[in-house]
């Protein structure tokens, strides 16, 4: 009996063993959860920079989706001016710069209180679009409609072109005498545009796109916004960094 007695009793002290064992294991797994539990401390500012930056990401490209009932106009379809002599209008966009007279629309319409007589012309464009003139034959028409163009450099029209194309009607350009001021090149570092005047004062730039234009495009519609704000609160540094 008494030997039965003492064999629980060893038992029992086997049992509390490993009760001591998973003790101490705990202790061992608080001490350890202890740096985790600092590094969790960091944790939150770096969630919320993530955040404020997903949000100004996805405030950009709502921006940039916004558009208004019926969507986008598809394109270009002509841009209009006045000229006052077709036949060197028509000498300088398909011989020189190489546009096609694509119509020749000839007219009498009622319009504006009387009739108007003229003659509409159209040189292509590669997407379909085109550039337009009128010329009328009443020379009241033709000074009411056809007032001079400002002097600027900085009212033109823009047409998208690749080096070949751009370098052809610059080559093309000073053999027929072109120079400077009527022809110019400036490098904006976005694009190189060559400039020119057409017989009616009419400034074109041809112009060539970086060959990182699609990041920079992206960089640019994802700030647009806050750009032109900046700029009229009177901040006016410039933000052109691939001059």
């Amino acid at each position: 009996m008494a030997t039965t007695a003492r064999k629980p009793a060893a038992r029992t002290a086997k049992a509390k063993a490993p009760v001591k064992s998973a003790k101490a294991k705990t202790t061992k797994a608080k001490t350890a959860a202890k740096p985790k539990t600092a590094l969790k401390a960091n944790k939150p500012k770096t969630v919320k920079a993530k955040t404020v930056k997903a949000k100004t990401t996805a405030k950009a490209k709502t921006a940039a989706k916004k558009t208004l009932k019926g969507g986008l106009p598809q394109r270009l379809h002509h841009n209009a001016y006045v000229t006052k002599d077709h036949e060197a209008t028509r000498k300088f966009y398909e011989e020189l710069i190489g546009l096609p007279l694509v119509a020749a629309w000839t007219e009498a319409d009622e319009l504006f209180g009387k009739e108007r007589v003229y003659c509409h012309t159209f040189y292509g464009l590669g997407d379909g679009s085109a550039l337009a003139f009128f010329q009328f034959v009443n020379p009241s028409d033709q000074e009411e409609f056809g007032p001079e163009l400002p002097s600027s450099p900085f009212i033109h029209i823009a047409l998208k072109s690749d080096k070949r194309n751009q370098e052809a009607i610059q080559e093309r350009l000073v053999k027929a005498g072109y120079k400077e001021p009527q022809m110019y090149v400036l490098e904006h570092g976005y694009c190189r545009s060559l400039y020119v005047k057409d017989p009616n004062d009419l400034i074109l730039e041809f112009t060539v796109d970086h060959k990182d234009v699609k990041k920079i495009d992206k960089v640019r519609r994802a700030s647009a916004h806050d750009d032109l704000k900046r700029w009229l609160g009177g901040d006016h540094t410039s933000n052109n960094m691939f001059r």
